[in-house]
């Protein structure tokens, strides 16, 4: 199933899932709100659940381009109080779905997500190995990423994951890339260096293709921000959302 074919209570689902994931990291772990968090230059934990509340806030209230420009996350409220009204806000969250279009929600999600795994690497909580958030928001990565390389005019690009195949790009697919889900998504989203890239298996060389991975709001940082899902052997699977609980750990 496509992201376009979702429907309202699996998108909510899925975002509860990252708030409650987030709270629950948050209320396990007290004290670690001024930790820094490698994936996010310049943030600590306190700074991204501040921007998380932020977008959650623009998206209630329906201001035009809020999901699309996130903002800065705002200085002073404690974690607990942010935490506590992003709950409340939780039951205005299904209306945002019913009204928006999938493409905005998705990047509700995406930012959701990528930030719960940006929390869990600062904390040194490793990725839930299911999660209902992940196979859409990694579609939607490989949707953008397309654009970037089609915007590069960039020959296609197979990517592959356990059991998935996407092309990126105009005409016939010049090489291919694969990788553990997660790490795949990580590349996508900015969290992983060149190098890193470079380290996923290429059936060709990957230099014309890195450029592609810099796009929307995303850009391969310059240092090392947290180790491969290779390297700590750890993995991300698919989970049918009939499946799912909405919390995981």
């Amino acid at each position: 199933m496509t992201p376009e074919q979702r429907s309202e209570p699996f998108w909510d689902l899925a975002y509860r899932s990252c708030r409650e994931n987030i709270t629950q990291l948050a209320r396990a772990h007290p004290g670690t709100w001024e930790w820094p968090v490698p994936a996010c230059p310049g943030w600590n934990v306190r700074d991204v659940v501040a921007h998380l509340l932020e977008v959650c806030r623009l998206a209630v209230a329906d201001v035009p381009h809020g999901i699309g420009r996130p903002p800065a996350p705002a200085p002073g409220t404690l974690l607990p109080q942010l935490l506590a009204e992003w709950e409340e806000l939780g039951a205005a969250v299904p209306d945002v779905w019913e009204r928006t279009p999938w493409l905005r929600r998705g990047m509700m999600l995406l930012d959701a997500f990528s930030h719960e795994l940006d929390i869990r690497g600062a904390l040194g909580i490793p990725a839930p190995h299911e999660h209902p958030a992940f196979a859409d928001t990694l579609e939607l990565a490989t949707m953008g990423f397309t654009m970037s390389v089609t915007a590069h005019r960039l020959p296609s690009l197979y990517i592959e994951t356990a059991g998935h195949r996407w092309s990126a790009g105009d005409g016939d697919p010049a090489a291919t890339v694969r990788g553990a889900s997660l790490e795949v998504f990580r590349a996508l989203t900015g969290r992983r260096t060149l190098a890193q890239i470079r380290g996923l298996s290429w059936s060709a060389p990957p230099e014309p293709w890195l450029p592609a991975f810099a796009w929307g709001p995303f850009t391969p940082p310059t240092g090392h921000i947290e180790d491969s899902t290779e390297a700590t052997g750890r993995r991300l699977w698919f989970l049918p959302p009939s499946l799912s609980s909405g919390v995981v750990a």
